[in-house]
């Protein structure tokens, strides 16, 4: 049952990836004088990310775990990184500080161990730990203004919910992965794979709600 519902949902997400792609290239040259052009150019490089993952498990021999490692994953939380600092809080020496952190996590693992996993664990918990903190000053920036009372029109608003969650809502489930799936933890594990799936899909429909009602910060 469990396998069943999560193909739905994967089939559903891919979906969803496509129609926020199709939303970014409809709001670009809405966009293509502003930072958010990027945003729009980020939604598509997922989808067809997403796209070719769904079909295949290797490219030019480099498998699906270790495309996402050290490349996928990654330009997802560098992305993310510099929206949140560089762009909406505008604070360079935050984003140029989360860059560094995390960029830095790669190397111990990789040059003295080679392991993928390590490497995913470690660049996963920094990754979401810098997160976590960026949305903290998000949402303190947000309340501090009387945007907040039109916050149905603020881009990050709805990013923000996105982040908070699929990054920082599933890192649990990433993070234990092992002990969730041994007893007596199994249905625990297997109600957390549902909502990663869930709130992925939830993550690209906030992220779509963000260019289509989102009306702040677009300069």
């Amino acid at each position: 049952m469990i396998d069943f519902v999560a193909e739905i949902l994967s089939k559903m997400l891919l979906g969803i990836e496509f129609l926020s792609a199709l939303v970014a290239l409809v709001y670009l040259p809405k966009l293509k004088n502003t930072y958010w052009k990027w945003f729009c150019f980020y939604l598509i490089f997922i989808f067809i990310q997403e796209f070719y993952w769904f079909f295949y498990s290797s490219l030019l021999g480099v498998s699906k775990q270790t495309y996402y490692t050290f490349l996928g994953i990654p330009i997802e939380y560098l992305f993310l990184f510099w929206l949140y600092a560089f762009k909406s809080l505008g604070n360079k020496k935050i984003f140029l500080s989360c860059l560094v952190i995390y960029t830095s996590t790669y190397f111990p693992f990789e040059l003295y161990y080679n392991q993928v996993n390590a490497v995913y664990s470690l660049n996963l918990t920094v990754g979401t730990i810098l997160l976590t903190f960026l949305v903290i000053l998000e949402f303190n920036k947000q309340i501090k203004t009387d945007n907040i009372l039109k916050f149905n029109k603020n881009k990050m608003f709805y990013i923000n919910v996105g982040v908070v969650l699929f990054y920082i809502g599933t890192y649990p489930y990433f993070a234990f992965y092992n002990t969730l799936l041994k007893e007596p933890f199994i249905g625990l594990g297997n109600f957390y794979y549902i909502y990663f799936k869930v709130s992925v899909c939830l993550l690209y429909l906030l992220f779509i709600s963000s260019l289509i009602w989102g009306k702040q910060q677009l300069k």
